[in-house]
């Protein structure tokens, strides 16, 4: 009797236990207004409009123009980024491409995604999307995977004609992240996120300094930087923790006997 209630009992930490390891593998949520989206785009990294996950950003441009954004992704973060440019009514064929670049301004690979495009002669608009790699919190030195911190958004067309040089064209853009959990979690972290000026705002927390500074990057993840720590990795460790306490259980009660003998 004593050995069915235990059972009965881990059973049930268990489904209680698999719940938040279900909601965390789950997509992330766009908390994100749009009505504070940017409604223009920077032209460089430095003048890189910020947006946040969620949030559906607008420009006004011209063919030819390079167009920047910047985001913030934090670890265990799987950034999707979707573009749609909305084209003139009279153009030629063209071909659209969109770059994503990490906090060190490193080139970005796509697992999957139509990064490159071509419009055809005519065509309405066309769309783009690039799903990066997860974000890890700790990498060698040497290595190019993605790292927490601020990623920039590169849209332009390539390959364009000169007639079609200067023709107004629209963008919205948009970025949206999955938390793959537990799986993506290593052994390490960075002292600082990838965000331009953290360095010099650090260094002057250091020196208790009450001298204004210029950070370059203000957006962050709503919870703060690294704020995922809690991962489906607790979960499993907890699960196998209960798994051992009623392996226990069982065999205390399978082995101990029917108790002394009478005399």
């Amino acid at each position: 009797m004593r050995f069915t209630r235990a059972l009965g009992l881990g059973l049930l930490l268990l489904g209680l236990a698999a719940v938040p390891a279900v909601a965390d593998s789950s997509p992330s949520a766009n908390p994100s207004d749009d009505t504070d989206a940017p409604t223009s785009a920077g032209t460089s990294f430095r003048t890189a409009a910020e947006v946040d996950q969620g949030q559906r950003a607008t420009a006004s441009a011209s063919t030819g123009d390079y167009l920047y954004w910047s985001f913030p992704a934090d670890a265990r973060q799987r950034p999707t980024v979707r573009a749609t440019v909305k084209l003139p009514d009279k153009h030629a064929s063209a071909t659209w491409q969109i770059d994503v670049y990490d906090g060190l301004r490193r080139r970005q690979a796509c697992q999957y995604g139509a990064q490159t495009r071509t419009a055809a002669q005519d065509a309405a608009s066309v769309e783009l999307s690039c799903t990066l790699r997860t974000v890890r919190a700790w990498s060698e030195p040497w290595a190019d995977d993605p790292l927490p911190g601020t990623y920039y958004i590169r849209l332009t067309t390539v390959g364009l004609q000169a007639a079609d040089l200067g023709l107004p064209v629209s963008a919205e853009v948009q970025v949206d992240s999955k938390d793959i959990g537990g799986s993506a979690a290593v052994d390490g972290s960075l002292g600082e996120p990838l965000v331009p000026g953290i360095a010099v705002k650090a260094k002057e927390d250091d020196e208790d300094s009450e001298s204004s500074v210029a950070v370059l990057s203000s957006i962050e993840p709503d919870d703060g930087w690294a704020s995922g720590w809690w991962s489906d990795r607790w979960v499993w460790t907890g699960i196998g923790g209960v798994l051992a306490a009623l392996a226990g259980i069982g065999g205390y009660a399978l082995t101990r006997g029917a108790g002394r003998p009478r005399p």
